[in-house]
């Protein structure tokens, strides 16, 4: 089994048994300090406190790794910035009245509102866009 796919393995558990998701594990090498990045989401928007209790218990777990031995790792747990895509029916739930924009496997583009979302369709302004018609989506920055 590959490292990323132990590691995640190990700490799924620790990540859905605090309400979260385990959203991506990554993996990468500065000379020899392997570098873990774990973003972490959840149903609502996460602070800091709660990204900082399941930090610690991820880091307590992945030290107790044997497949890690005595590698050297830095590790960085996140919550999904405002610029990553909305790839998951969760993602448009949790991001519900926010500005979006949309393009369409066919290339046009759809800005608007999050509505109503399914596990298969989103409401994004006026209209409902099937998920599988959907290339890239992401949420537009505001400023009020």
């Amino acid at each position: 089994m590959p490292l990323n796919e132990e590691i995640s393995a190990a700490i799924r558990p620790i990540i859905e048994a605090s309400g979260n998701y385990l959203e991506e594990l990554t993996i990468t090498t500065a000379g020899k300090v392997k570098i873990l990045t774990v973003i972490v989401d959840s149903d609502s928007h996460l602070n800091l406190d709660q990204v900082t209790a399941v930090t610690k218990e991820i880091s307590e777990t992945i030290e107790a790794l044997p497949v890690l031995g005595d590698s050297t790792f830095t590790l960085e747990v996140s919550s999904p910035g405002l610029d990553r895509p909305l790839t998951k029916p969760r993602h448009w739930r949790k991001n519900l009245n926010r500005l979006a924009k949309v393009t369409m496997q066919s290339g046009s583009v759809i800005e608007g509102r999050i509505g109503e979302a399914t596990e298969s369709t989103v409401l994004v302004g006026d209209e409902k866009v099937s998920f599988e018609d959907i290339k890239r989506a992401v949420l537009e920055i505001e400023f009020k």
